[in-house]
């Protein structure tokens, strides 16, 4: 099934919000970034079975705002293909670096560390402050966000 995945850029408004609001709940924040975004989808027959968006945030450092993949799909290297695909994406436009947020525990760090990011700092409070809603993960409230990095010129 795996290498039937194709994946490919679009534009913004083409991204699968619904695919998107699994990763990051917040509609309007996910509209905040989306348009100054790079949107990748994987399809599998046509239908959108994943998704991922990259915003730049200066030269060279760009930050993956959302990746997430249908359900269905989970647990079979939708994800892993698709954030494989990215970073080297990211890597031919001579970016420096790939950040990203995620929670402080769970299976996204680990998914994020076998890709090669690394811890870069942590931002204390940051869920209980941008967010409208508490956001709970496997029975634990998020508060803090782990922030991790790719640096590409080492």
């Amino acid at each position: 099934m795996i290498d039937s995945i194709q994946i490919k850029e679009t534009a913004p408004s083409e991204a699968p919000m619904d695919l998107l609001l699994q990763a990051d709940p917040s509609i309007s924040k996910v509209k905040g970034y989306l348009n100054q975004s790079r949107c990748f989808i994987a399809s599998l027959n046509g239908e959108s079975v994943g998704a991922c968006i990259v915003q730049p945030l200066s030269s060279g450092v760009h930050e993956l705002m959302n990746i997430s993949v249908a359900p269905e799909h989970q647990q079979k290297g939708v994800g892993r293909k698709l954030l494989q695909h990215v970073i080297e994406s990211i890597r031919n436009a001579n970016a420096e670096r790939l950040e990203v947020g995620t929670g402080t525990f769970g299976y996204q760090l680990a998914f994020y560390q076998r890709e090669g990011f690394r811890v870069d700092f942590i931002d204390k409070g940051f869920f209980l402050l941008n967010y409208e809603e508490p956001i709970f993960e496997d029975g634990i409230q998020l508060k803090d966000m782990l922030r991790l990095a790719i640096t590409f010129t080492e």
